[in-house]
């Protein structure tokens, strides 16, 4: 049996749509009943560690996706107790989506960094890291143009390997599905080509003026961000602003995995 998890997110919810069907695989989410009818489902609340146990049980695979965005001792909490109980049932794989390695200097990588570090450590576990880049829609969301027309995002001269949430989605079915062929692996899951401010302004028919980082740190922290999120929005514009997310720049992970070149961050933007 292949058990998912995060199915209530968007990275999730499109695993979820490319496996409905397929006899075998169970949706976990703390909302089972929110899901849609048919769905096979099962209870797993990563904040309630008591349900983590009984989900698991006859579960061969885990398509463990990222527990949400939260402070680290949070996050770390439920991923551990995930682990913990895939353990505890006899789990035989893991397939953890993870960020990219590049993402090292993101204030919300260590959390991703300590899970990684608990699956190679665990007990009996076969495991497979996706280090997922960020999201072509992400990068749409955090750099979309005001109201005039202006993108102020504050990227520099900088640009992201963005990736289409769906290219992630397709790769982590297909690893999920064959676990024993990615035993061991971690893969950098990363575009091919860094979209920058100016590309995004050419693709939306928008203007590009960055804005200072101090200037959009205010702008953040006015806005209903969460304390903690305001870090991680202004050090992912700095991380992209100074080369720190650029990618490769060559065919790589992503491309094997799919079998295909992956679809172009500048397209999905521009299809909204």
């Amino acid at each position: 049996m292949l058990l998912v998890t995060g199915v209530n997110g968007a990275l999730g919810a499109l695993v979820l749509e490319r496996l409905r069907g397929r006899e075998g695989v169970v949706a976990g989410s703390r909302t089972p009943e929110a899901l849609p009818d048919g769905t096979p489902a099962r209870l797993v609340d990563f904040d309630r560690p008591e349900t983590l146990k009984k989900a698991f049980v006859d579960v061969r695979t885990l398509l463990l996706i990222s527990a949400g965005a939260a402070e680290d001792d949070v996050v770390i909490a439920r991923h551990g107790a995930a682990i913990a109980a895939a353990e505890e049932a006899g789990v035989e794989h893991v397939v953890y989506t993870s960020l990219s390695g590049d993402g090292d200097h993101l204030p919300y990588a260590l959390a991703h960094r300590w899970t990684e570090r608990r699956l190679r450590g665990s007990a009996g576990l076969r495991w497979t890291v996706l280090r997922n880049g960020l999201y072509a829609e992400f990068l749409a969301a955090i750099a979309a143009p005001d109201a005039d027309g202006v993108i102020t995002a504050p990227l520099g001269d900088g640009g992201l390997a963005a990736v289409a949430r769906a290219d992630l989605a397709e790769v982590a079915v297909g690893v999920a599905l064959a676990p024993a062929e990615h035993a061991g692996r971690t893969y950098e899951l990363v575009g091919e080509r860094a979209i920058g401010g100016a590309d995004l302004a050419a693709a939306t028919g928008a203007e590009y003026r960055p804005a200072t980082l101090a200037g959009t740190r205010a702008a953040v922290a006015a806005s209903d961000a969460l304390d903690f999120q305001v870090p991680m929005v202004v050090g992912t514009y700095s991380a992209i602003a100074h080369g720190f997310l650029a990618g490769p720049g060559a065919p790589g992970d992503l491309a094997a995995l799919l079998g295909r070149p992956p679809r172009p961050a500048l397209d999905v933007i521009a299809a909204g």
